[in-house]
């Protein structure tokens, strides 16, 4: 799903071979994942990237668009969009099945670390590009342009790799975004999704809607024996026992898959609030 749906999105694959980005209207459409706007391929946008280049202008109605995309997509999935829609999340599944002598589930610092996301989403993605802006409003990509290793992998990379004059006019930005790149190539052999666990904050905005989205989990306490099958598989360290809806959950279907009595359901709707209409 996640590789024929990074295919998909990615499918403009003559500018692979040009060194061009897609510039045809249907650009002007987000995708749900983070997909780089700059990746020869893609033939849409990433929310992040274009939620950054408009947010400072009270000019462009185009912001209210892509934060309603946003709020629409997690209302209906919530994290759904991480475990299955986003091509960077596919990469670091890729890499997490790279062999390793010791691959790491969790060390002390990891739960403090997960709310750095935030932190980025806050400072990088909004308050930096609505309050630094050009003359015409426009504000910065700073999540972009200074972490964003989805971005380089997906973007930077092929384009100056295909471009003369960009490789002449490379230089520091694009070896710090490199060395991030690099190391979070490294991280993701090591620990399970490190970049949607501690510095996504496309994931950051998607979680909040986990608890209250359409699409949710329930788990049947009636069929629930407390085996721990579901949080000893769980590579995101959630328990769906104490919280089947918890904000770090991306809704993999590993827990549900394992569950020896079924007791973990999708919940489309709020079964007691039907049972009290009916």
């Amino acid at each position: 799903m996640q590789a024929l749906w990074a295919l998909i999105t990615n499918s403009f694959i003559i500018g692979f071979i040009q060194g061009k980005i897609y510039r045809g209207k249907i650009k002007n459409v987000c995708v749900p994942g983070l997909n780089c706007y700059s990746c020869p391929g893609a033939i849409a946008s990433c929310p992040i990237g274009a939620l950054q280049a408009v947010i400072g202008s009270y000019e462009f109605k185009f912001s209210f668009y892509i934060a309603g995309f946003m709020i629409f997509i997690g209302a209906i999935m919530g994290r759904f969009v991480c475990g299955w829609l986003c091509p960077f999340g596919f990469i670091q599944d890729l890499l997490h099945k790279i062999p390793f002598k010791k691959k790491i589930r969790t060390f002390k610092g990891d739960r403090p670390l997960r709310y750095l996301k935030y932190v980025i989403l806050v400072v990088f993605v909004i308050l930096m590009p609505l309050f630094i802006v050009d003359i015409i409003g426009q504000g910065t990509p700073y999540f972009c342009k200074l972490i964003c290793p989805a971005g380089t992998l997906e973007g930077g990379l092929p384009l100056v790799i295909m471009n003369e004059g960009l490789q002449r006019t490379v230089g520091w930005l694009y070896a710090w975004k490199n060395l991030l790149l690099v190391i979070t190539i490294i991280a993701s052999i090591i620990i399970y999704r490190p970049f949607c666990k501690y510095i996504c904050p496309l994931g950051a905005i998607y979680s909040l809607f986990n608890p209250i989205s359409v699409f949710k989990y329930r788990v049947n306490e009636e069929k629930c024996i407390n085996c721990h099958a579901c949080s000893n598989i769980c590579k995101m360290n959630v328990n769906p026992v104490k919280n089947s809806n918890a904000l770090e959950c991306i809704r993999c279907g590993k827990c549900k898959s394992i569950c020896p009595t079924n007791a973990i359901e999708y919940r489309y709707l709020d079964r007691k609030s039907i049972d009290k209409k009916s």
